[in-house]
């Protein structure tokens, strides 16, 4: 991998603390690639060879089981996926594909394994970046079980509007029929749920949200930073 990708995927947290010879073992035979939108770039079942990084586009993390698929996450850069089945040398429990065009760093998974077990401060990243990864996962089973369908779209709709530096105006992100697999809903019941919301404020035209009474959709939605925070 040319040297010139090095200071973007330092700046990781990940990758910040760890010594300078270390870093050089961890992309000793990691390569960058480009891959247009809609390829595949793992499977879950396979085993975990690399951890990949994004540097630029985005990708979309996904499960499947008998005919039914899932939206898990969406990974934008610089960040990286699948860390979990890397450290455990474990099958991936996910697959990845990209949404756009996207530049990605494959990072032989056995390096990433090594360079845990002699640098401190990696391994200490490794373990924080679990713990935030763990902390997501049961605040997305949080929101997944104890709200109703509307009630996780009012609060999709409240962190996207924060995301938008609290704009009363702002795009969707990500298409509805990802948007309703991402929150647990048919794409008919996530129509059905932005036309509930309207009596709430909410007007949505295309992939455009309004949101005319904040205070009135947030005491509907009663949000909670034990569920919507990823900050904590």
């Amino acid at each position: 991998m040319p040297k010139s990708h090095f200071p973007e995927i330092r700046e990781l947290d990940l990758f910040k603390g760890m010594k300078e010879d270390h870093f050089l073992v961890l992309m000793r035979g990691s390569y960058v690639q480009n891959f247009p939108p809609q390829i595949e770039l793992i499977s879950e079942g396979d085993p975990s060879d690399f951890l990949h990084i994004v540097l630029s586009g985005s990708v979309d993390l996904f499960s499947g089981w008998r005919g039914r698929e899932t939206s898990m996450a969406t990974v934008t850069p610089i960040s990286t996926f699948i860390l979990a089945a890397t450290i455990k040398n474990a099958p991936y429990l996910m697959s990845a594909r990209t949404l756009e065009k996207s530049r990605i760093v494959l990072v032989p998974s056995e390096n990433v394994r090594e360079v845990f077990e002699i640098d401190p401060l990696f391994a200490k990243a490794i373990v924080t970046e679990l713990a935030r990864c763990y902390r997501s996962v049961i605040k997305s089973t949080k929101n997944l079980k104890l709200r109703t369908s509307l009630e996780r779209l009012a609060n999709y709709l409240l962190r996207q509007q924060i995301r938008a530096d609290n704009a009363t105006e702002f795009d969707l992100l990500i298409e509805k029929r990802r948007l309703a697999s991402f929150l647990g809903m048919t794409p008919e019941n996530l129509s059905r749920a932005f036309k509930s919301l309207r009596a709430y404020g909410v007007i949505v035209d295309g992939t455009r949200v309004q949101i005319s009474d904040q205070s009135d959709l947030e005491r509907f939605a009663k949000p909670c930073p034990l569920i919507d925070d990823h900050s904590i």
